[in-house]
């Protein structure tokens, strides 16, 4: 049984082996996924030890304390996040060997082609269709708010195969090489004036049914797991206490005492507490997932999270005034991710915007706690047991 000393023990020894001061950063990478201790929780092999979720914070101090390189999260979130525990729970050995390794250390990074210009909220009455053709799959159709699109040699993608069957029954879940003719990515200009998301057209892109994960007709079942890691990605990450927003609201507020009011300071508290309170609450998640797959909880983190990100960003914009509105650059870019505490103000106001829709809107997000947590009686659906096909669009 793996426990903290033996982390620390193997830590040492790869340290030992690939000097971080002296190792290229790739090589560093590599050899630590190769030592089980990339994610210590996924099976040997592949990046892991089998070792219990919660001792991850052992071996990444041991490797910080010594300068170890990191492997950009930021960047590579959507494969991290996303992309690698549902290639772990449904994929086959082959695939396990072909992506983990490259999708951690970063050397491959991955997106997401699943909402749809007619099928965001509504997810499951997505339009893209794959259409089988031996041992591959033509694929035609439209994805949108398709983060790291431009940075992304894969993707992992849902399509309609069956359009004769009701609509989560007739999906199947694909890795689709965004190399491949007929995949075009185009920029889609933000608030923020940058373009971190994009829309992506699908015209003919053939993929091997190898690539396909879980199986045919099944693709809403993969979804979930996905969308589950990807609610407790966005609202469940680790920050310390004062740390991410709240931290640069607090900081603001200690640095320009000339700027301070009574009800701005009781606001901050308020904000404050209930950041405090959303950390802690992440931190039970966590501990809940070293025993299983996340479930519906993620989604009230998630809603939490966007909703303090919007308050809080609001306060700071509020309490500098005309300084909290200062922005230092429309032009377009394309930037590799979002950075919410290195901005100024009027970035993280605008940018707090999308929080609520991203990753699953709040109005969706509400019925899954009400549904899931509450077992509230679900909303009334009479489109559930209709055949896609007949679905008036």
């Amino acid at each position: 049984m793996t426990d903290a000393d033996d982390l620390r023990r193997r830590t040492a020894e790869l340290l030992a082996a690939r000097p971080p001061a002296t190792t290229e950063r790739l090589d560093f990478l590599r050899a630590r996924f190769d030592a089980g201790l990339a994610w210590v929780h996924f099976p040997q092999g592949l990046g892991g030890l089998d070792a219990p979720r919660s001792l991850q914070a052992v071996v990444d101090a041991e490797l910080d304390a010594a300068g170890a390189p990191g492997n950009d999260p930021g960047r590579i979130g959507i494969g991290l996040g996303m992309a690698a525990p549902t290639i772990l729970q449904f994929g086959t050995d082959e695939q396990k060997q072909r992506f983990l390794r490259p999708l951690w250390t970063g050397e491959e990074v991955w997106c997401q082609l699943f909402s749809e210009p007619g099928a965001g909220s509504d997810l499951a009455a997505l339009a893209t269709r794959a259409v089988r053709e031996r041992e591959s799959w033509i694929v035609d159709g439209q994805k949108v708010w398709t983060s790291s699109a431009h940075l992304a040699r894969w993707a992992i993608l849902i399509a309609r195969t069956d359009p004769d069957v009701p609509k989560h029954r007739g999906i199947s879940y694909f890795v689709c090489d965004m190399t491949d003719p007929g995949v075009e990515v185009r920029p889609l200009r933000q608030i923020t004036g940058e373009a971190e998301f994009n829309e992506v057209f699908l015209t003919g892109v053939r993929i091997p049914d190898t690539h396909r994960l879980g199986e045919v007709g099944a693709g809403w079942k993969v979804a979930q797991t996905t969308l589950m890691n990807e609610r407790v990605a966005i609202g469940g990450a680790r920050t310390p206490r004062e740390g991410g927003m709240i931290g640069v609201a607090a900081a603001d507020w200690r640095a320009r005492p000339e700027l301070r009011t009574h009800d701005l300071h009781q606001r901050l508290l308020k904000l404050w507490v209930e950041a405090e309170v959303a950390r802690l609450t992440g931190e039970r998640l966590r501990q809940q997932l070293t025993k299983g797959q996340p479930g519906p909880e993620g989604s009230g983190m998630k809603l939490a999270f966007a909703r303090l990100a919007q308050e809080i960003s609001g306060w700071e914009v509020e309490f500098l005034g005309e300084d909290g509105l200062t922005y230092d650059d429309w032009t377009m870019r394309r930037p590799d991710g979002v950075d919410f505490t290195g901005r100024e103000a009027g970035y993280r106001y605008l940018r707090a915007k999308g929080n609520s829709i991203e990753g699953g809107t709040s109005e969706v997000l509400l019925n899954i706690v009400a549904e899931r947590v509450l077992g509230l009686p679900p909303e009334p659906r009479t489109d559930k047991d209709v055949a896609w096909k007949d679905l008036p669009r």
